[in-house]
This record gives structure tokens, C-alpha cells and sequence, in this order.
């Protein structure tokens, strides 16, 4: 068995035994647990792993069954309770949350979550959309799931993407293109972010720069969590986690990055009006 094979098989084992497990939360009688305090919802290739940890070392948070969920995207028909069977029941004074990287670009999560988690607060991180797209490119692939080259992938993302989506945005095969394939499309921030302020206040989401987060983690994670109202917390060390290896040269030619740069200075630009951010991206 190849790698790639080795780790679609564990990860599938082990989204399977906690979905089992919490299916077994859900038949008891009663509430089989809490919903969640606060969300982190993206963006994907963002450092969310690395704040996931984060948070999870906070001594009054407890963390769910595991990391992305998807219950607002992919497994929103299994039910609330489902859910809820996620969460461990809370002392006092704790707070409990979940990350799912997908929830910032799926649209019809937005919706969903307004009628869910009414005072629920909300953690965004934004990375440099060019190198986001590089390294989504890089972990689609470690999956074995692009056989593409990345110049071949961005040229098709459109057609592929509006071909899966055709019957709407919940499909099996609408996510599986907007999860794997939308290399472009997930750096378009501003136009996902205007659909959650749409149904959510502004004041609840808090968005944050993944290049800030690794520059001054103390300082970027000290503003999260007075925004979560936590108290202030320093694990014992801020580690960066991924999954991802790449190997061989790059294929984020300067020609390639050139072509990204221009494709998203009008959306970037957009951001930087949407959150008065001067410059988005000011190293590169």
C-alpha cells in the first residue's frame, strides 16, 4: 500500500469511529452534549491546524471530538444532535469549539450557522492567496486526488467547479471540486467574507492574517483570545503543524505568480476596503 493509500484508509478509519461515536451520543436519551462556543472557519492552507492546537492548550477550553467536523458543510443533514454528540460536557467557566476550514467558503454555511449558534463567535485567518493556492495545489495532490500540473489545474478550476455544482453547492461531487479544486477561488476572501456579514454581525467575526500569526504568534493569539473572551494564556510553545510535504522543484513559477497576483489585486483590493486593511499582503 503506497502512502497516499495508507493515509486516505487511516483518515477515512478515524472520521468514521468519531462519527459512529457521536451517532451513539445522539440515540441516548436527554442532550447528548453542548453546541459549540466558537467556531474557527478557514480559511483552508491558513494555519488553522496551528491555532486548532492553540486554543486546544488553553486550560478552559475543551476541544471536540476532533478537528473539522464539517457539520455545516458536508454533514449538515446528519442533524443537530449528531452534532452536539461531538462535545464533551462542559464545568463551569469552560468553553468548547471546533475548526473547519471549509466553513468560510462553502455558501451555504453561513446561513446554516446564524440559525445554530445565534452568539457564537467566529475565528477567520487569512493567508497571502498566491502561496495559499500553491500549497492547496500541494496538499490536493499529496491526497491523490489532482493529476494535474498546477499551471493545467487553475486553467481548469472554472469549468470544474461550475460542472460539480450544477445541481447546487451540496452534492457529493460539489464538494468534492469546492474542497479539493478551488486553488483560486478559496483566495477570493472578501466576497465569502461579505456572505457571512451578511448573517452574521461583524462584531462576531474576528479575521486575523496567517503571516501574523507566525511573525508574532504571542501578540496574534493574545488578540484572539480577547476576542473569545478567554483569559490570557501562552502555551508552552507555538509550533506550527501541517500535513503537507512537498517534494521536487516548484511549480509557483514567477510566470504563474505573476498571473496570480494579477487575478487577485481586484479582489485583494476589495479585502483591503472591506476591513480596512491598507495592504493586505504588504510582505511578498
Amino acid at each position: 500500500m503506497t502512502g497516499v493509500a495508507r493515509r486516505q484508509v487511516t483518515d477515512r478509519l478515524r472520521r468514521g469511529v468519531r462519527a459512529a461515536r457521536a451517532w451513539g451520543r445522539a440515540a441516548r436519551p436527554g442532550e447528548p452534549g453542548p453546541l459549540p462556543d466558537f467556531l474557527v472557519i478557514g480559511g483552508q492552507r491558513c494555519g488553522t491546524t496551528s491555532l486548532y492546537h492553540h486554543l486546544a492548550a488553553h486550560p478552559r477550553v475543551r476541544v471536540a471530538s476532533g478537528k473539522e467536523l464539517q457539520y455545516f458543510s458536508v454533514h449538515h443533514g446528519r442533524g443537530e444532535r449528531w452534532y452536539r454528540g461531538h462535545f464533551p460536557r462542559l464545568a463551569p467557566g469552560e468553553r468548547t469549539f471546533e475548526a473547519s476550514p471549509y466553513y468560510l467558503f462553502h455558501p451555504s454555511v453561513p446561513s446554516r450557522v446564524a440559525a445554530t449558534l445565534p452568539e457564537a463567535r467566529f475565528v477567520a485567518l487569512l493567508r497571502d492567496p498566491v502561496e495559499r493556492a500553491y500549497s492547496h495545489y500541494l496538499h490536493t495532490r499529496s491526497y491523490g486526488a489532482e493529476p494535474l500540473s498546477f499551471a493545467d489545474a487553475l486553467d481548469a478550476e472554472e469549468e470544474r467547479l461550475a460542472r460539480a455544482t450544477r445541481g447546487g453547492p451540496d452534492s457529493p461531487a460539489a464538494h468534492r471540486a469546492l474542497r479539493n479544486h478551488s486553488y483560486a477561488a478559496r483566495g477570493r476572501y472578501a466576497e465569502q467574507l461579505e456572505l457571512w456579514f451578511a448573517q452574521v454581525p461583524r462584531e462576531r467575526i474576528h479575521v486575523a492574517r496567517t503571516e501574523d500569526l507566525h511573525a508574532d504568534p504571542a501578540g496574534t493569539y493574545g488578540d484572539i483570545l480577547r476576542f473569545l473572551g478567554l483569559p490570557a494564556f501562552t502555551p508552552e510553545a507555538f509550533t506550527r503543524h501541517t500535513r503537507r510535504v512537498d517534494h521536487g522543484p516548484s511549480q509557483l513559477t514567477p510566470e504563474l505568480r505573476d498571473r496570480l497576483v494579477e487575478h487577485f489585486a481586484p479582489h485583494n483590493a476589495r479585502l483591503a476596503a472591506l476591513l480596512d486593511w491598507p495592504d493586505p499582503w504588504p510582505a511578498r
